[in-house]
């Protein structure tokens, strides 16, 4: 079997024109806002479907049949299995990234790190967003494979994240690695990121901006690292009102 997790519904109906072969597996989580501390993977979901019903007003059970179950597929990959991670490089699609790896790292599958290798430097926050299906038959086609190693460091990221280990993420940082550019810059972001984040928002808002469309491009442009949308956003202007 063939996978391919993609980062969001909206890159999907690009995707389909791309003829490439395999099922889809839609990951529609934000694990970089929220707790994420739960011990078990049943109590994770539960503590996850909690934060989307309060947070987003999303229905828990719904949240369970749609996002839960379809990333849990992962967990039984196996050894002939091809599983192709379509995640880009900011903090919001690194830790969905590094959970998926989590996933599989106890599994034999092939895995496979698919990002918008084409973009410019400067661009490199900006993602898949405007990416026809000729861009995104390119960047399967330099796709990376995960080594062992790779998936481990994948794993410890996530572990690291979720227990708030700092020192851990520090030193995982430090990897060089091709499945996980900038890798350092994200590390600062999730370190920061129960204060950075609103402060920046409190900055534009100083500045004059109060409403989600002037504070939400002025964000991205400030802190595009954190890869956040505009629901994160309105959040973060909803604290500083």
């Amino acid at each position: 079997m063939i996978y391919h997790v993609l980062p969001g519904d909206s890159l999907a109906p690009e995707f389909l024109k791309t003829g490439i072969v395999g099922q889809v597996i839609i990951c529609r989580e934000c694990l970089a806002v929220g707790d994420v501390d739960a011990v078990s993977l049943p109590d994770f979901w539960d503590q996850r479907a909690r934060f989307m019903a309060s947070e987003y007003g999303e229905d828990e059970v719904e949240y369970h049949e749609t996002v839960a179950d379809g990333l849990a597929q992962l967990l039984d990959a196996d050894s002939g299995d091809e599983v192709n991670l379509w995640f880009e490089y900011e903090l919001f699609c690194s830790v969905n990234l590094w959970f998926c790896l989590f996933l599989l790292s106890e599994t034999e599958a092939r895995v496979f790190r698919v990002s918008p290798s084409q973009l410019k430097d400067e661009d490199r926050w900006e993602g898949f967003g405007d990416f026809e299906a000729t861009d995104l038959r390119k960047s399967f086609d330099q796709r990376f494979e995960l080594s062992r190693e790779g998936i481990e460091i994948g794993r410890d990221l996530w572990i690291a994240f979720r227990s708030h280990n700092h020192d851990k993420l520090d030193e995982l940082a430090k990897k060089n690695s091709e499945a996980f550019l900038h890798l350092g810059e994200v590390c600062e972001a999730a370190r920061e990121r129960d204060t950075r984040p609103a402060e920046i928002v409190a900055e534009i808002m100083f500045e004059g901006k109060s409403t989600i469309e002037d504070v939400f491009p002025e964000f991205n442009q400030r802190a595009g690292v954190y890869g956040y949308g505009d629901l994160q956003v309105e959040k973060l202007i909803s604290i500083n009102r």
